[in-house]
C-alpha cells in the first residue's frame, strides 16, 4: 500500500508543477525561402508563446552581411517585428532569437530573396 500512496503523491506533485515549454516560431512574413517581387518594409513573426522583449530580437542582413534593420526589433506578446531600411534586389538573411517569459530560448535563421 505505501508504494501506491507514494505513486499517487508523486503524480499529484507533477501535476502541480508549472508547465514549461519552449516558444516556437509559428509564422513569419516574409516566409522562409520567399521570392519577392517587392521589398518588405518589415519582418513580422508569430510565436507559440509570449516573448520576453528584452531578450528577443530579429536581425536582417544583406549578402555582404550588413545589417538592414531600421532600428531595434520589438516584441509584444507572441509577436515580434523588425522594421527594415529600403531593400534592393538580392538575398537577405533573417536571424531571430525568441526568449519566452519562462526563460526558454529558441533561435533560428532563414533567407528570402528580392527579385530584380
Amino acid at each position: 500500500m505505501p508504494n501506491k500512496t507514494l505513486a499517487a503523491l508523486m503524480m499529484f506533485a507533477a501535476l502541480a508543477l508549472p508547465a514549461a515549454a519552449h516558444t516556437y516560431l509559428q509564422t513569419a512574413t516574409p516566409e522562409a525561402g520567399a521570392n519577392l517581387t517587392a521589398p518588405p518594409s518589415e519582418i513580422v513573426m508569430q510565436f507559440s508563446g509570449d516573448l520576453e522583449p528584452a531578450f528577443s530580437s530579429i536581425t536582417v542582413t544583406d549578402e555582404k552581411d550588413h545589417v538592414v534593420n531600421a532600428g531595434a526589433s520589438v516584441a509584444d506578446g507572441k509577436t515580434m517585428r523588425a522594421a527594415l531600411k529600403p531593400l534592393k534586389p538580392g538575398r537577405y538573411r533573417v536571424t531571430w532569437v525568441a526568449v519566452s517569459i519562462d526563460t526558454h530560448r529558441s533561435e533560428g535563421k532563414y533567407n528570402f530573396l528580392i527579385l530584380p
